[in-house]
């Protein structure tokens, strides 16, 4: 479904297309012209800064804290460690309270998280449970779940997930013993994982979410999705009778993922970073196809190392062909 114009940027090339329409005087044209190209105002600039500082000044003091304990793990007594971590976790949590609504009070929430791991990891070297480390990071999401959930925080949900990520690794590493038959499984399960996250943020996104309307976030599960199911559908392509059924099961995957990062960006938000991850992955499963019969099936040796190339450049301008007629017939726009 198109845009509403009005929802589009105001472009130098669209508003130069108006004026050839007749629709603005030159004397108006001059002044969006302007107007489309101005530095943002002095306001503007001070949040962009704050916000970035903030941020910036959050990791930072984070880093110092696992730093600090890492420097000093002998010099201190375990109950020492165990108390400082704590009293940092609630002072944070405290500070998120006490600050209400805003970015500051989120960042101190996404602190408390992460000082959650750093507890936790402590805890386990001070007295030597014995735990794996995918029960820490499992454990370390469930923790944080309730401040997850109050935050309100698009990058807490992602923090969440990537905990949940590395668990899932660690345990396909630890107690299923990471060998090659089981891979391409854990690439079905990441996919369906970080898909899910995807698919609900769209959802809720769409259904006017406010705080969920930044598109860098789904653009990063929709990249965290595609990835491994990629990786195994290309092993599939390979050697499909050395990888299992697992690497089959993320071959059609990939291709659903194909046929949803269409439907959102014809549908939902008309936006070309989920058009163009989908092209990227249809062009390296082609890529491997064309290769796996010239090198593998055609045996063509040297003649092939002077197809692929030409292969390639098909591909790329068939795509940037594609992709601009879908600009042009959505308005896409990228946007942060």
């Amino acid at each position: 479904m198109p845009k509403d114009l009005l929802d589009l940027n105001a472009t130098p090339e669209r508003l130069r297309a108006l004026a050839d329409a007749g629709v603005l005087p030159p004397a108006a044209l001059e002044r969006a012209l302007h107007l489309s190209v101005a530095t943002p105002p002095r306001a503007e600039w001070r949040r962009f800064l704050s916000t970035t500082l903030m941020g910036l000044g959050t990791l930072l003091v984070l880093s110092g804290v696992i730093y600090f304990f890492a420097y000093n793990w002998a010099a201190l007594h375990r109950f020492g460690k165990l108390g400082l971590i704590a009293a940092a976790v609630v002072g944070t949590s405290v500070a998120a309270w006490r600050l209400g609504e805003g970015l500051a009070s989120q960042l101190s929430l996404l602190a408390s998280a992460v000082l959650v791991g750093a507890l936790l990891a402590v805890y386990g070297q001070a007295y030597q449970t014995g735990a794996d480390p995918y029960e820490l990071f499992v454990g370390w999401a469930v923790l944080i779940l309730p401040w997850v959930a109050l935050a309100r925080f698009a990058p807490l949900w992602l923090f969440l997930l990537l905990l949940l990520n590395t668990g899932v690794v660690l345990f396909w590493g630890q107690v299923l013993g990471g060998d090659d038959d089981t891979a391409a499984w854990l690439a079905v399960g990441l996919g369906l994982l970080n898909g899910f996250g995807w698919a609900t943020y769209e959802h809720f996104a769409n259904a006017g979410v406010s705080w969920l309307q930044r598109r860098w976030v789904p653009r990063t599960l929709a990249v965290m999705t595609v990835a491994p199911l990629l990786a195994a559908a290309v092993a599939f392509i390979i050697a499909p009778s050395e990888v299992g059924p697992g690497a089959g099961v993320a071959m059609l995957l990939v291709l659903a993922s194909l046929g949803a990062d269409y439907a959102l960006h014809r549908h939902l938000h008309g936006e070309l970073f989920l058009l163009t991850v989908g092209v990227l992955s249809a062009m390296t499963l082609a890529t491997t196809w064309v290769g796996r019969l010239l090198f593998d099936d055609a045996n063509a040796g040297e003649l092939s190392l002077f197809i692929m190339p030409f292969v390639i450049i098909g591909e790329v301008g068939l795509a940037v062909w594609w992709l601009r007629n879908e600009a042009r017939a959505t308005g896409a726009q990228e946007e942060a």
